[in-house]
């Protein structure tokens, strides 16, 4: 832990992109044939299209930054990333872990949203393709790091940063989400079992289960300190220490766009952390930090001050005046 008490020495790995939000004025469902699932040929003619700012690791650092933190971001982009940098930097977020590789182009994530907030989304690596080239074994001071966060990336680097992190002795936050069907069972396992924290969605959860074979109640037990599923407008449970924790949603005051809302739950995850809450208020900052993503649109279209966070935080949740400290 850092010289403040409540903050936290965070490295966070995963993808850097740029996300091509489209919206699709009706819903999925009702132009998906069951029957003809296995010869699927759809064309959604879409509204509109944004060109946002994105990528897992810097979504989750950039709302970490809006929480006070100054996390350190390890991953790779292309020659189209220098504004980008120079925006990053004025939002508090350490990019000097990033590489620029000047032949390729920043990664590239299509995402199509419908109605009820389902999406289809396609990737395209550009310089993510390069993340595993990179080595928590060569940041300087890495032993001092709290928490790397695994989040979405190449898959060499998603296999590779969990191994160094057991090598180096470090606590990693577990994110295989979106990549859960590119890695093998076996690296999964190997991810999963090592780590201090799993996070992810409910659907997630299901996938993890079915390509590992673990039981709910081996994964639920895996992780050194907690197993946190997200269940949408269901809330968040949380394992942690034998005991089972439901944490509601935070009611958005309005939903424009659903990108990179478990992105700014993982942020307000780890900012909870960082202050040593129990897990009921843990999740809860989580849950807060989700509803202004949720609110925006874009996976960076939100922002606050740490006053207007605890203050919006205590007209639906009770802290006992232990976020003062955020304030002050």
């Amino acid at each position: 832990m850092s010289s403040e008490e409540e903050k936290m020495d965070v490295i966070v790995t995963g993808s850097i992109a740029y996300d091509y939000l489209m919206t699709f004025p009706g819903r999925f469902a009702e132009h998906i044939l069951p029957d003809q699932i296995e010869h699927i040929s759809v064309s959604f003619l879409v509204d509109d299209m944004r060109r946002q700012r994105g990528g897992c690791a810097l979504n989750i650092a950039y709302s970490l930054a809006l929480l006070g933190e100054r996390p350190r971001v390890m991953g790779t982009a292309g020659q189209d990333f220098r504004e980008y940098r120079v925006w990053l930097e004025q939002q508090g977020v350490d990019t000097s872990l990033v590489r620029e590789e000047p032949d390729l182009f920043t990664a590239s994530c299509f995402i199509n949203t419908d109605l009820d907030s389902n999406q289809i989304v396609s990737f395209y690596a550009g310089a993510m393709a390069r993340a595993g080239e990179l080595s928590l074994h060569d940041v300087p001071g890495v032993r001092e790091v709290d928490l790397v966060v695994v989040s979405p990336n190449d898959p060499r680097a998603m296999i590779q940063h969990p191994q160094e992190c057991r090598e180096l002795g470090i606590p990693y936050l577990y994110d295989p989400s979106q990549q859960i069907i590119r890695l093998s069972d076996s690296d999964l396992r190997a991810g999963l079992e090592g780590c201090d924290m799993l996070v992810v969605n409910e659907y997630e959860f299901g996938m993890l289960r079915e390509k590992t074979g673990l039981t709910k109640e081996q994964i639920y037990a895996a992780p050194a300190r907690a197993c946190v599923v997200t269940l949408g407008a269901e809330g968040t449970r949380i394992w942690a220490a034998g005991q089972v924790y439901d944490i509601p949603v935070f009611p958005p005051a309005r939903i424009d766009e659903p990108t990179g809302v478990g992105d700014a739950f993982r942020a307000g995850l780890i900012k909870g952390l960082a202050l040593d809450l129990p897990w009921d208020l843990v999740g809860r900052m989580g849950a807060l930090a989700a509803a202004y993503s949720l609110e925006h649109f874009g996976p960076q279209g939100h922002a606050y001050t740490l006053a207007e966070f605890v203050a919006r935080f205590r007209e639906h949740f009770d802290d006992e005046g232990r976020l003062d400290v955020l304030v002050h």
